[in-house]
């Protein structure tokens, strides 16, 4: 089981229903998630581009960092067609406000919203070392990002999980799109 702080599948024509849904149970918080453009946005040769296919599609650009991750979002889309591996996409901000976490415990790159999530992953029995050995050099926010993750993958192990949305929306290839938490 494997929790990947990715998109995983994208639509041909319209932006993800998972998305949407996501951004609403996030509320405050909702702009850590980004909404993703249908699959022909990506075929683009740049942003400029990219911008006029999405507006066709959706009536919205794409911002210029959603355009910078394009690689990385076709690297997974291509991973979570061809691959054995049970993968799952979830959202660590929205693991982290299932375990507890409140707007109001500050935001994840700031050291209150750092200690807050130290502190509702201990609630759920993760401690996170002082010592991280060869990733002591990740940056903090991605460690407690992986490890709500973990905590997201383990839910979806036992039948603890739930997807957003539920029941998950289904792709042309007929695969589940949904974030899970």
């Amino acid at each position: 089981m494997v929790g990947v702080d990715i998109p995983l599948g994208l639509l041909d024509d319209a932006v993800r229903t998972s998305d949407r849904t996501a951004q609403r149970r996030l509320g405050a918080r909702s702009s850590s998630l980004f909404l993703m453009p249908p699959r022909p946005v990506f075929d683009a040769p740049d942003h400029a581009a990219a911008c006029v296919t999405a507006r066709e599609l959706t009536g919205s650009g794409i911002s210029i960092q959603t355009w910078g991750l394009r690689q990385k979002f076709l690297e997974a889309e291509a991973l979570h067609a061809d691959s054995a591996l049970p993968l799952f996409e979830v959202h660590p901000e929205l693991s982290f406000r299932e375990m507890g976490l409140t707007p109001d415990d500050g935001r994840k790159k700031s050291w209150r919203g750092q200690r807050a999530r130290l502190r509702v992953l201990a609630g759920h029995g993760i401690e996170i070392p002082e010592d991280l050995g060869a990733a002591a050099g990740v940056p903090a926010d991605d460690v407690l990002d992986a490890a709500a993750a973990a905590w997201s993958a383990h839910r979806i192990a036992t039948g603890a999980a739930f997807s957003l949305p539920d029941p998950p929306q289904v792709d042309a290839r007929g695969r589940r799109l949904a974030i899970w938490c």
